[in-house]
């Protein structure tokens, strides 16, 4: 299967590591001095996290295995909503029942990783609804916040995208300044070829003379660099006539609207560096009950 269609799942020992690091941020200086005084050690609340706007949730099972790390008693976490589900303003996302210490020094790491991976997929909702129909696809890049990579990444899958690269190892991308290097984006395809046979290829390409050059090579994938719409489109014939079998990505800084008229050309994928660099966290609050 092309890698562009393996959707892996979420990978609970590196989430287990941004969740000690996420807060260790919190308890570097010592425990929460507020509430140990004036919180008794046995005292018990029960919480609920619920929206405060519309959108998709993704890291519902992530805020077991946050209070998990800073538990000092029993807790229970009934989630309402599962990773994927759309809700409205006053949606209840699950309720808690803990140590009232153990919530409030878990509470922010919760709603940091909550709100921020729920608003990537969010975003990638209404990128994925936008183009529906024209059999193209949302996907992501490597423009992810530093070791967040993989939840950002699974927060898109929630929101029904699909997922680029990994990393700069489990496939290969050549791009103008590989190309510098050997003299060509056509020798440095060669190369990646020699030297890495069994990787999925993808060549950046900014012009329709480039595209020529690349798709003789019959190449997996080519990505089109802000190719404007007519050529999109002629890239799609070309692409149709000379190598049928080569996937068509078109990227750059895309507004909807343009990407919905880039995807109805017949490009494979759609790029979306902002999914992950530059996402708005969804709107959710914990509110504690008793």
């Amino acid at each position: 299967m092309a890698p562009e269609f393996v959707q892996m799942e979420l990978d609970l020992e590196i989430a287990d590591r941004i969740i000690a690091a996420a807060l260790q941020e919190d308890l570097a200086y010592g425990p929460d001095v507020t509430t140990r005084a004036t919180v008794g050690p046995d005292e018990r609340s029960i919480a609920v996290i619920r929206a405060r706007e519309a959108g998709t949730i993704a890291g519902v099972e992530l805020m077991t295995r946050v209070l998990a790390q800073v538990s000092t008693g029993d807790f229970r976490i009934t989630p309402r909503v599962r990773d994927g589900a759309r809700v409205e303003p006053g949606d209840v996302v699950l309720f808690i029942d803990a140590l009232t210490r153990d919530l409030l020094t878990a509470e922010q790491t919760m709603l940091n990783l909550l709100t921020h991976m729920s608003g990537i997929a969010t975003a990638t909702a209404v990128w994925v609804d936008a183009v529906a129909g024209s059999g193209a696809r949302i996907r992501d890049s490597r423009s992810t916040l530093p070791g967040l990579r993989m939840l950002q990444k699974y927060s898109v899958r929630v929101g029904g995208g699909f997922n680029h690269r990994l990393g700069l190892g489990d496939r290969a991308m050549v791009k103008v300044h590989h190309a510098a290097a050997v003299g060509g984006l056509v020798p440095a395809l060669r190369a990646v070829r020699a030297k890495a046979p069994q990787k999925w290829c993808e060549v950046d390409v900014h012009n329709l003379e480039q595209l020529d050059e690349v798709l003789r090579e019959h190449p997996e994938e080519i990505k089109l660099e802000s190719f404007e719409l007519w050529q999109t489109q002629t890239a799609v014939q070309r692409r149709n006539a000379l190598s049928v079998n080569t996937m068509l990505e078109s990227g750059g800084r895309l507004s909807l609207t343009e990407a919905v008229d880039l995807a109805n050309c017949g490009v494979d994928f759609i790029a979306v560096e902002a999914l992950t660099r530059s996402v708005t966290a969804l709107d959710l609050v914990l509110e504690i009950h008793s």
